[in-house]
């Protein structure tokens, strides 16, 4: 049985006139993972799908390492799991099972082998439709409405050429709410901000493997990491008092992901707000409210943060707002929601500079890019420097002076990019 905590860290002193309060809510879980450490499930209550792209770019050895990817996967998946393994290029087919067993097959050390058979076969060929493979991956988790845990991984090395941005945007939204998506792209011919999207919509993780040799450990981290949520799905659900606007919900970590347009009503003052599934972990969401100024002295209930599996809550945080005129006490921010703040900002610079870079502006990019180093040195984020070292030269980095890199490896942009969703956490 898994256990939920919440922590709040704010300053909930306000000055005279005062209305917006932020908050970083902390939602940690236990037990989570004891479903699946046993190995074995119960059979129906997860399902698996594995996306391999399977087009003409991959080539000979591309497909060769997808093949050993998805052995690597198919042996972390636990007996009594539904699993599928689908070949994408300008289509979409099942690889695994056969057609005469159903779009799912049960994980058994029978079904593994049969299909680790089969992706030995796969062959490259073909563009490249992202939109059709997670529709056949939509239709094949729709013949198992009762399982409540799905999940896919998807793997591509090339641009989405073989439809157009609307219909991969349509397949990806039809995609929502029917199964989570990790995707992953290999080489450095495929566009970040084009399997961000779908893995963000579908929250899941998006990540760059520089080499297709390097594809068996991740899709094995991957698969491993689904194995261990043994809590299926949860909602964050955010009230506000009447006569509140709820400004925004936030993840802030592990990685940054904007809520506020996902949410569901729950009632005209809650709104619910999908999480996805949950292992052992915390994660941190920064939420802001704003409210009708009140006099000095008072309190009020800003907003109460709950997760709930289902109908019913497993944790409560609650943020608080007090209005008053000691300057000592309401111009302190809470560290940890400067610190969260300084990195939703870096990663929006960060994308904003190489896009600039991209397009020749390289005035803006260098602008961005330069404002990008100070915020990681003032948040700590050593990674990142570290990243941004690979793009631009540094003069100063408290001032944010830098210079473009005139000779830039495609693969360090990308990496740069992928990694800016990717937060340090606050230590409280």
């Amino acid at each position: 049985m898994a256990d939920f905590t919440a922590e709040v860290f704010q300053n909930e002193f306000l000055p005279d006139g005062g209305t917006d309060v932020h908050a970083i809510v902390r939602i940690t879980s236990s037990g989570a993972s004891a479903a699946t450490s046993m190995g074995v499930v119960d059979p129906g209550s997860a399902a698996e799908v594995i996306l391999i792209d399977t087009s003409g770019s991959m080539g000979r050895r591309g497909v060769m390492e997808a093949g050993h990817a998805a052995k690597a996967a198919l042996n972390e998946i636990v007996d009594g799991t539904l699993f599928a393994v689908v070949s994408g290029n300008g289509t979409a087919q099942i690889v695994y099972p056969y057609a005469h067993q159903g779009a799912l097959a049960v994980m058994s050390s029978h079904t593994r082998a049969e299909a680790r058979r089969a992706v030995e076969g796969l062959r490259a060929q073909g563009g490249t439709a992202m939109g059709t493979w997670l529709t056949l991956a939509r239709q094949i988790f729709e013949t198992v409405p009762h399982v409540q845990k799905r999940h896919a991984i998807l793997l591509t090395d090339g641009v989405n050429e073989g439809e157009t941005p609307a219909s991969l945007q349509a397949a990806v939204q039809s995609c929502v709410g029917v199964f989570q998506c990790d995707a992953r792209g290999v080489g450095d011919q495929w566009r970040v901000e084009e399997v961000r999207a779908i893995a963000s919509a579908l929250l899941g993780t998006v990540g760059l493997v520089p080499e297709p040799e390097e594809l068996a450990a991740e899709f094995q981290a991957m698969m491993r990491a689904s194995m261990s949520r043994g809590v299926a799905s949860a909602e964050l659900r955010v009230w506000v008092p009447q006569g509140a606007e709820l400004l925004f919900v936030r993840q802030v970590s592990p990685t940054l992901e904007d809520l506020t347009g996902r949410r569901s009503q729950v009632n005209p003052l809650t709104g619910a707000y999908p999480t996805g599934a949950w292992s052992d972990e915390s994660r941190d969401y920064h939420v802001a409210v704003r409210l009708p100024a009140r006099t000095l002295g008072q309190e009020q209930l800003a907003a109460r943060v709950s997760l709930g599996l289902g109908d019913q809550p497993v944790c409560q945080g609650l943020v608080k707002a007090r209005w008053s005129n000691d300057d000592a006490l309401t111009t302190r921010i809470d560290p940890a929601v400067a610190a969260y703040t300084g990195q939703a900002e870096l990663a929006q610079v960060i994308q904003e500079g190489l896009a600039a870079k991209a397009s020749g502006h390289d005035e803006v990019a260098t602008a961005k890019l330069g404002r990008a180093v100070q915020l990681a040195g003032q948040t700590g984020n050593d990674e990142m420097t570290t990243r941004l070292k690979k793009v631009v030269e540094i003069d100063d980095a408290d001032t944010g002076t830098v210079r473009l890199k005139k000779s830039v490896s495609k693969l360090d942009e990308m990496s740069l990019d992928t990694a800016s969703t990717k937060t340090s956490r606050v230590r409280r």
